[in-house]
Formats: structure tokens, C-alpha cells, sequence
């Protein structure tokens, strides 16, 4: 009885030896490792609290907004992730197009031309400027790589390394699948400019961003650098990047209005009524990019379904939407095709012009739009 006495202790002192161990490595990891960026300042702090949507350190949404998990609700998730018929990647690659650098460098034309990367990570060239959008182009959507889920099978339309000078690169949040801390690296020499809603500036001065390079803005702020306006308007989403700083920064989508052209970014973001709002004070829109991925009912209130992209679009009153947030990672348990086929089928049901390109497939914002006719099927 002593011995088996004994050997539970051993035991016992082993798994406590293991979980402590395990404990400070992660401790040691959430704090050194540096994709986790940094956080907003006690003096950045003090001014946020005259912001009504502000409070004890963190931001909130305008509309109610529901984001915890019930018990039901996990079972329910256990079960759906467990479930062997839904393709929620692709079988092999996906159709991507290249783009090569001096097309970039070289393009004057007065027509915006527009290039998708995957995801929500966009590149906008108008006017002899070049502007990225959440540009995500790491392999992993996480704090490293070995934890999160790759990228789809297609090559990247161009490298960052080979990208030219760019004008201004503009983020919505600081969720991985947005703010990639590589991709920043990489973009902070050759950027010009950074837009960033309230708070994700600490991220980048964490990653040595040139502070007088980063414009920090709330909702409803704008600014104009020459011929191009930024305006940072409202979303209903959350942030957060570590274990203990959720909500500390503000998520947002943005308008660009540059030669006459209205560009809007959801960002990430469920349905509500801003989009409404949104249209009536800033649209109407020419081309809007629309969150539709990466979603589930357990969820909506911070990620639309289809339908409700193809609702939010006919608010903004834009000419021509298209969905995103698709086509690169797997985040959620719906299908990989799923957004982009509910999508279609609404928009035509509401006349609903839209275009859906392949991976860099660049596009003149020219009527009348086209788009690789469902190059997504059968992959």
C-alpha cells in the first residue's frame, strides 16, 4: 500500500512539474514573442475613456452584441467540427494569377485597378497610388505558424518582398488573419503611411514602425493626405490578440475616397445598422469590399451570413460589392465555397451587381464588371 501510496505521489508531483512547466513557457511566450505586438498606453487609455463605447479598458459595439459561448453551443460546435462531410478546405490548389512588380510600379491609368490576394488582403491602385488593405500575406493566421491553420494551396500573386513603394497600407483590426506581424516587418520600409484604428498603433510601434509613419484614428475621423481621404468608420467585430487584452484596441472598416472614386472595407464585422448609416453619410459607394467568411450561427452577431453581405451591400448603396474574408484560410465549419456560392445566389436574387475574381486577378473598376465565371468550383 506504501508503494502504491508512493508511486500516486510521484505522479502526482510529475503532472504539477509538467502543468507549472508548461505554464511558464506559455507565460514566457504570450509576453516575449513578438507577433503578440503591444498594448495601448495608460496615457492612450486616459483619453479613450471620453469615447462613450469605452469603458474599464475596453471597447464595445454600438448594437448589442453577443460573443460568449453557452454549453449547448459548445457541444454544438464539438459536433459540427467532428462532422466528415463538409469540404472545408480545398481538395488540391486553387487558380491564382501573378502579378509582376513593374505592372505595380508602372500603373498611371485613371481607372482603379483592383487585386485580391485571398482573404480580406487587398491591393488598390488609383490615381498613381498604391494602397493595401489588410494585408495578410503570412502562411498562418496565428501568433506562429506551428498553431494555426496554412493557407490554401496557392501561390501569392506577388511577394512582399517584391513589392514596389507603397503610398498607404490600411487595417481594419488586430486579429491575426489581418495583422500579420511578418507581413508588417516586411512592409514598414516600404510603406509610407499606416491607418490603424485606436490602440493597433501599439502594435506597430511594438514592431518598429516609425511612430510619424502610423495615422490613428477613431470612428468617424477622416483625413486627407493629398489627393486621397481616409475615413474610419464604425464595424461590429472585437479584437484582441492575446489571452488578456480583448477589446483593448478599436476594430473598424474604412472609406477611401481618391479621384472621384468611393471605396469602402467592411473589415470583419456582423450586420447591423451602420451599414445604413454608413451609406446615407458617406455613399453612395463604388466598389465595396464585404466581409462574407468564416461564419456560423453561434457567432453572427460578429461575422455575417451571405445573405446578410448581400443586405449590408444594398444599405451602403454601392455599385458593385464584393464578398471577401474567403478563399484563403479555414476559420470556421462551413464549407470553403459556402460563402461565395450564398452569396451569388442572393445577390442575384436582389440585383445586386458583384464580381468575384480569382486570386490575383487584377480588375478595372470598368462597367461593364465581369468575373472568372465560378473558377471555385470542383476544387
Amino acid at each position: 500500500m506504501k508503494l502504491i501510496f508512493k508511486i500516486l505521489k510521484n505522479i502526482i508531483f510529475f503532472l504539477l512539474g509538467i502543468g507549472l512547466l508548461l505554464t511558464v513557457v506559455i507565460s514566457l511566450f504570450v509576453n516575449f514573442y513578438p507577433s503578440f505586438g503591444g498594448d495601448p498606453s495608460a496615457e492612450d487609455q486616459k483619453l479613450y475613456e471620453q469615447i462613450a463605447y469605452f469603458k474599464e479598458g475596453k471597447f464595445y459595439n454600438i448594437e448589442a452584441t453577443q460573443m460568449g459561448f453557452s454549453f449547448k453551443n459548445i457541444r454544438k460546435l464539438i459536433h459540427e467540427y467532428n462532422r466528415d462531410d463538409v469540404q472545408r478546405a480545398p481538395k488540391g490548389s486553387i487558380p491564382a494569377e501573378s502579378i509582376d512588380s513593374l505592372t505595380i510600379a508602372h500603373y498611371v491609368d485613371s481607372l482603379p485597378r483592383i487585386t485580391w490576394f485571398g482573404h480580406s488582403a487587398f491591393l488598390l491602385e488609383v490615381k498613381n497610388k498604391k494602397i493595401l488593405l489588410d494585408p495578410m500575406l503570412g502562411k498562418s493566421p496565428a501568433p506562429h505558424a506551428f498553431f494555426g491553420t496554412k493557407r490554401f494551396d496557392y501561390q501569392l500573386p506577388i511577394a512582399i518582398e517584391k513589392l514596389p513603394q507603397i503610398d498607404a497600407v490600411v487595417f481594419s483590426h488586430d486579429h491575426y488573419d489581418h495583422l500579420d506581424y511578418e507581413s508588417v516587418l516586411k512592409l514598414k520600409d516600404k510603406t509610407t503611411t499606416f491607418f490603424v484604428p485606436l490602440g493597433v498603433d501599439a502594435h506597430l510601434e511594438a514592431w518598429d514602425v516609425s511612430k510619424d509613419k502610423i495615422k490613428t484614428l477613431n470612428w468617424n475621423d477622416s483625413i486627407q493626405i493629398e489627393n486621397v481621404k481616409y475615413i474610419c468608420a464604425p464595424a461590429r467585430h472585437f479584437s484582441g490578440r492575446g489571452i488578456l487584452n480583448r477589446e483593448s484596441t478599436l476594430w473598424a472598416s474604412w472609406i477611401v475616397e481618391v479621384g472621384g472614386y468611393k471605396f469602402y472595407f467592411s473589415g470583419d464585422g456582423g450586420y447591423g445598422k451602420h451599414f445604413k448609416e454608413i451609406g446615407e453619410k458617406y455613399g453612395p459607394f463604388d466598389f465595396a469590399m464585404m466581409e462574407c467568411g468564416q461564419y456560423n450561427e453561434m457567432w453572427a452577431d460578429i461575422h455575417m451570413m451571405p445573405e446578410e453581405t448581400v443586405q449590408a451591400s444594398l444599405d451602403l448603396n454601392t455599385k458593385l460589392a464584393m464578398p471577401i474574408h474567403w478563399g484563403a484560410f479555414t476559420l470556421a465549419l462551413h464549407a470553403w465555397t459556402d460563402p461565395i456560392e450564398r452569396f451569388k445566389e442572393s445577390a442575384l436574387a436582389q440585383n445586386l451587381p458583384f464580381i468575384a475574381p480569382k486570386i490575383g486577378e487584377s480588375f478595372i473598376l470598368k462597367e461593364p464588371y465581369v468575373y472568372s465565371q465560378s473558377w471555385w468550383e470542383g476544387k
